[in-house]
């Protein structure tokens, strides 16, 4: 045994020293930081020793600390072998370091007396903990201050879970089963509430605030057992600093945070809810030992905690079906993204284009029911002398909230859906002079190329974005003012698989322009703007959808100012200007059509506008600077919006939309619930808030029009 024991002192102290050379060679401006966090660990290992000493001494510990001394050896030797014979380097600084400090903390905070809190040593170790805490929250605060710290998508890291598991374990070891019960549903509790910090779901911080304030006021109270206060402190300290400064230093988008539930199977999806499941029924049982206790109006509170409870099923009933329904619509995109042979970064997109946010937003709402009749069935039957219902009352609203939460960012941060239609009539005629000119037939055989080359840019914009497509025509001989009007209408009828419109329709024209902007048709018809605003407002109605216009064509400059003038619709209109005004018949063709144009001084062509705007909008990353270095190009860009374009909010779910959707998914024996919902999404607490700022917005696009604007669908209007 002595020869065992020396043998893993040796290699940890071999261990030690070449660690301490590396870190001599790799000086950096972050050393101090670095040590920081050693002086953190010291202390608390200081701390902890002097913690077991005064235990010894005590007494009250006698029958543990031998099987400690047992375990840690054992413990430093696996360690060993898997760090210098395996190379597990990460697996053996786990095993050594995070379960043993989760479970001897433990041990300091459940063997605690008042004789204790006499010892000098006790003292120091309290101090000792205390000054660990608030020097492991310095050294996280300023990592995160001076930009040293990596955020990468996880629920709870490996050492989180280590340290609330050893914690867990020393309950078990020093408690009553009942009691240990308790603080292992405490545990579970902490754990939810640093993944709903580390989500920043949407009641995470209310979440925390209830957590701590119960804990510390009723759970340890009920509990029947002396704590160490300073213990409880540095345990739940070291945990919570780092989810907690997440919450506004973490840069992660909504779906990265989230990654580690999207990107799961539809099968572990659907498993995960079963442990959240079996949580709800054993609160409801807890809960209904209320029952159990006399009370002078044991009748009337037995019909209110009966009534209570049929809510309780029904949201819970109502919960369950919305999270399968979800689950559902997730596999269908994540079947589209595996189809698209793309990686979890533009799950987003996929979303946004198969209707989820509609979807999140109103399962945002029957969330919210199911957390208020959680809290209200746990008002009945409150319990404060009972830990177990405590702690499992506080395990229950965060899990809730990560629900809740989950529904809350993907409705707030997923764009809306969008459809599609994009025109393009080469016309083998222009008329420069009010006369029609046949052109070439070199020149038509270029411009039927340059054509096909703009239909596969459109294209290549609607898949980049996932856009709908109601189709891209392509017709040489012209369109008559019928066939287009009756293809428009239907376009713009369009509704999303849910049953409501889509958000966002984008109309795409280039052909042959009048001076006056109107788009020259087979038979000498024109289609005015007037006329595609009068079929817009006739099928829109009073849904808030948005029109998109998109020309590539000469005089498109001309219907800018019109749209401008336009009252009560969210229209916009993207064109191209031509810079310099020439015939498109007098250049000589480009060896390739698709590329945009390199010199500032050859004339614009067909098709070269498109070439950029489509390129701008695919290439999210730089494509501003991309487009305002270039401004010696002859082919601009200009956009007018209508007056109340900046009024637009993407469609929140409609009381038809609510009730089409419960038709769907939901049983008719709640449709109670829907009369509940329709009732509280009518009530408009902040109105005047929102009206300045809706006024602030409109005067800023009216009279200071950026040169770059982000419509929130992913396409971006251009003024240059």
């Amino acid at each position: 045994m002595c020869r065992f024991l020396r043998y893993c002192v040796s290699h940890c102290l071999h261990a030690a020293m070449t660690r301490l050379e590396e870190v001599n060679d790799e000086v950096s401006v972050w050393s101090p930081l670095r040590w920081l966090g050693y002086v953190s660990g010291l202390n608390l290992l200081v701390a902890l020793c002097l913690g077991l000493w005064a235990r010894w001494q005590d007494g009250s510990a006698e029958t543990l600390l031998p099987l400690i001394f047992l375990l840690v050896p054992l413990v430093l030797g696996v360690a060993c072998v898997l760090y210098y014979y395996f190379h597990m380097e990460r697996m053996s600084q786990r095993l050594l370091l995070h379960p043993a400090l989760g479970f001897l903390l433990g041990l300091l905070c459940f063997l605690d007396g008042p004789a204790l809190r006499q010892d000098p040593k006790e003292r120091a170790a309290r101090y000792l903990l205390l000054t660990s805490a608030a020097l492991r929250t310095l050294w996280a605060l300023l990592d995160r201050l001076f930009g040293c710290s990596r955020y990468r998508p996880a629920f709870l890291t490996s050492a989180e879970r280590l340290e609330l598991a050893g914690f867990a374990a020393a309950s078990c070891s020093t408690l009553p089963p009942q009691e240990s019960l308790s603080v292992a549903a405490l545990v579970a509790a902490l754990a939810a509430v640093m993944v709903a910090l580390r989500m920043r779901a949407l009641l995470a911080l209310p979440n925390l605030l209830v957590f701590s304030a119960v804990a510390a006021a009723l759970f340890f109270r009920s509990l029947g057992v002396l704590t160490n206060p300073a213990a409880l402190a540095c345990f739940f300290s070291q945990l919570l600093c780092d989810p907690l400064l997440d919450v506004f230093f973490s840069g992660l988008s909504v779906t990265e945070r989230w990654r580690p539930f999207l990107a799961r199977s539809a099968s572990w999806r659907r498993l995960s809810l079963l442990p959240v499941l079996a949580v709800e029924a054993a609160f409801v049982v807890l809960a209904a030992q209320k029952l159990r206790e006399p009370h002078r109006w044991w009748f009337p509170l037995v019909a209110a905690v009966v009534l209570c409870a049929l809510f309780w099923a029904t949201c819970h009933l109502v919960f369950v079906m919305t999270v399968c329904g979800f689950h559902s619509k997730l596999s269908a995109c994540q079947r589209v993204l595996a189809a698209q042979l793309s990686d979890s970064s533009g799950l987003d997109k996929v979303m946004a284009s198969r209707g989820m946010r509609h979807l999140c937003l109103i399962s945002e709402r029957l969330l919210f029911f199911t957390l208020v009749s959680t809290v209200a069935l746990a008002a009945l039957c409150w319990q404060p002398s009972s830990s177990l219902f405590v702690s499992t009352l506080l395990l229950v609203l965060p899990l809730e909230s990560l629900f809740h939460g989950l529904f809350h960012e993907l409705g707030s941060s997923l764009g809306g859906t969008c459809v599609g239609y994009a025109l393009v009539v080469p016309t083998n005629y222009c008329s420069p002079d009010g006369q029609p000119l046949l052109l070439p037939p070199g020149q038509v055989q270029e411009l039927n190329r340059r054509s096909t080359a703009m239909l596969s840019g459109v294209q290549r914009l609607f898949a980049h974005h996932l856009i709908e497509a109601f189709g891209c025509d392509y017709s040489s001989s012209g369109v008559t003012l019928e066939a287009l009007a009756a293809k428009i209408k239907t376009f713009l009828d369009l509704r999303t698989a849910d049953g409501p419109r889509h958000d966002t329709y984008l109309i795409y024209y280039s052909g042959h322009c009048h001076p006056s902007g109107e788009w020259a048709l087979a038979g000498g018809d024109t289609l005015r703007l007037e006329q595609i605003l009068e079929w817009w407002r006739d099928r829109n109605g009073s849904f808030s959808s948005r029109l998109l216009l998109v020309l590539d064509c000469q005089h498109a400059e001309t219907w800018v100012p019109q749209v401008r003038r336009v009252e009560g619709l969210h229209v916009a209109v993207q064109g191209a200007t031509l810079k310099v005004a020439t015939r498109p018949w007098a250049t000589a063709p480009r060896p390739d059509p698709e590329q945009p144009l390199l010199d500032p001084q050859e004339p614009p062509q067909l098709g070269d506008f498109t070439a950029r705007w489509v390129e701008f909008n695919c290439n999210t990353l730089d494509g501003e600077l991309q487009w305002c270095e270039e401004q010696g190009r002859p082919v601009g860009a200009t956009y007018g919006l209508s007056r109340h374009w900046s009024d637009y909010t993407l469609h929140l779910p409609s009381g038809s939309d609510l009730a089409h959707h419960w038709g769907a998914y939901f049983p008719r024996l709640a449709y109670p619930l829907v009369q509940l919902l329709l009732w509280s999404s009518s009530l408009h607490l902040l109105w005047l808030c929102s009206a300045t700022l809706r006024c602030l917005r409109r005067v800023k696009l009216n009279w200071f029009p950026p040169a770059v604007l982000d419509t929130g669908q992913g396409l971006k209007l251009v003024r240059a």
